[in-house]
């Protein structure tokens, strides 16, 4: 019968159990937007929490669509 020639360290050993606490992380969809988010955190796409705009969001250039950009030439 096969016998291990060195013992194996505790570090190596721990290293098999070391991703078993980890767990996915759960979705809310924003209540303004309704795109997924993380709860109890600032909606990243449309800055609203709990209902209010805390932060200001910028709309990029790629995201944003052709009706943006007809709007935004008309503005100049």
């Amino acid at each position: 019968m096969p016998v291990p020639k060195r013992k194996r360290s505790r570090t190596r050993r721990d290293k098999r159990f070391a991703n078993k606490g980890i767990i996915p992380q759960t979705f809310a969809h924003c209540p303004s937007c309704s795109k997924p988010c993380v709860p109890h955190v600032v909606c990243q796409f449309c800055g609203h929490y709990k209902g209010v705009q805390v932060v200001k969001v910028r709309v990029k250039k790629a995201e944003a669509g052709p009706k943006d950009a007809i709007l935004a030439s008309v503005k100049k």
